[in-house]
């Protein structure tokens, strides 16, 4: 009896091998053969580094474990997650097949040096924050950490992220200022140089989640759900052309670049959840996906 194996994985080639007639060993190299080539390959593609995000590829229906998070699956296999700024931890991440077989990796996020500025001779006063304005800040916080929460079907994630503005990359992911010695909140978005009223088009599909104009840091505040826990937050806008519950396409215009907020000058800051994971967006912006 021949056997023609097609393609097991992408070590094994197709090649065909005859085997030994007998009662029960034809039958149950062949089954396992079967179960085998139904297993469809496991691929992750993203760096896996301190604020990477990772787009995952299995069997459908199978179940997707990170250390001891269950992964949301989609219907067609699409799975995500991602590694925080200062990440250090070792993840073991475990897929199993819908025929009981099981695939295996460890995971641990290479570390990186991030850029620092140190500045002293602040005045006490200055780095005193107001009352009204933590208060202020606390309840915008929780509008961004419930739209941030989502955890929707939604698979946009999978199909790649284009940049949202074209400008010249003023600020980037992870940096940080000192302030009299006391470290600030890291810079956890991609800044964007550009003008009042600049377009800023949708980085990928989503359902927009969140629109607000004031918010007292970031000013006009947008959150797009991507999917799985993936979301896109622009901060600092002066307009606003979608509201809670829009479909958007990657592409479509859905706000303006503004100076609103806490903001020096007219720029986008763009950035890019897991839950509540802080992502960088240049690296998601490198991912090749086979969608």
């Amino acid at each position: 009896m021949k056997v023609l194996v097609k393609e097991l994985s992408p070590v094994f080639k197709s090649f065909t091998f005859s085997v030994p007639v007998s009662k029960s060993l034809p039958l149950l190299l062949v089954t396992s053969l079967v179960s085998l080539s139904a297993q469809a390959k496991l691929t992750l593609s993203g760096e896996v580094i301190q604020g990477g995000l990772i787009v995952g590829q299995a069997t459908p229906g199978a179940v997707v474990k990170l250390n001891d998070k269950v992964l949301k699956v989609g219907k067609q296999g699409e799975f995500a997650f991602g590694f925080g700024r200062d990440d250090k931890s070792r993840y073991q991440l475990v897929v199993t097949n819908p025929d009981g077989t099981t695939e295996q990796k460890t995971l641990t996020p290479e570390t990186r040096e991030y850029k620092i500025q140190r500045v002293n001779g602040i005045k006490k006063s200055i780095m005193k924050p107001n009352p009204k304005a933590v208060a202020r800040a606390k309840k915008d916080s929780a509008q961004v950490r419930t739209a941030r929460a989502t955890d929707s079907d939604l698979t946009y994630f999978a199909d790649g992220f284009v940049a949202p503005i074209k400008g010249i990359v003023t600020g980037v992911y992870g940096s940080q200022r000192f302030y009299n010695g006391e470290p600030r909140t890291p810079h956890y978005g991609l800044d964007y140089a550009g003008d009042k009223g600049d377009p800023v088009k949708a980085p990928a599909d989503g359902v927009v989640t969140l629109t607000v104009a004031d918010m007292f840091y970031s000013g006009g505040t947008m959150i797009i759900d991507h999917g799985h826990g993936v979301s896109s937050t622009f901060l600092h806008l002066s307009d606003s052309y979608v509201k809670v519950g829009d479909k958007v396409k990657q592409g479509d215009v859905v706000a303006a670049v503004g100076s609103t907020g806490r903001s020096t000058g007219p720029h986008l800051d763009w950035r890019i959840n897991w839950f509540n994971v802080r992502l960088d967006p240049a690296l998601a912006l490198k991912i090749q996906t086979n969608n």
